[in-house]
């Protein structure tokens, strides 16, 4: 069973939401001072690019 383009981006998506979505928790949740702003910026850059890579499903 081979995985075409999509499917690599699909995976992929899929993989930096999760990561996203947990560095943001881990911003927000464990490290409530200065350093949970890192976590947050880099979980919304990690959402920001799994938006790329969904927007290039199909294109590519």
């Amino acid at each position: 069973m081979g995985m075409n383009k999509n499917t690599i981006l699909g995976w992929a998506s899929f993989l930096m939401i999760v990561m996203g979505l947990l560095l943001i928790g881990l911003g927000v949740f464990k490290y409530s001072e200065i350093s949970g702003w890192g976590f947050g910026a880099a979980g919304v850059g990690f959402l920001a690019n799994a938006w790329v890579f969904s927007s290039l499903k199909g294109r590519v």
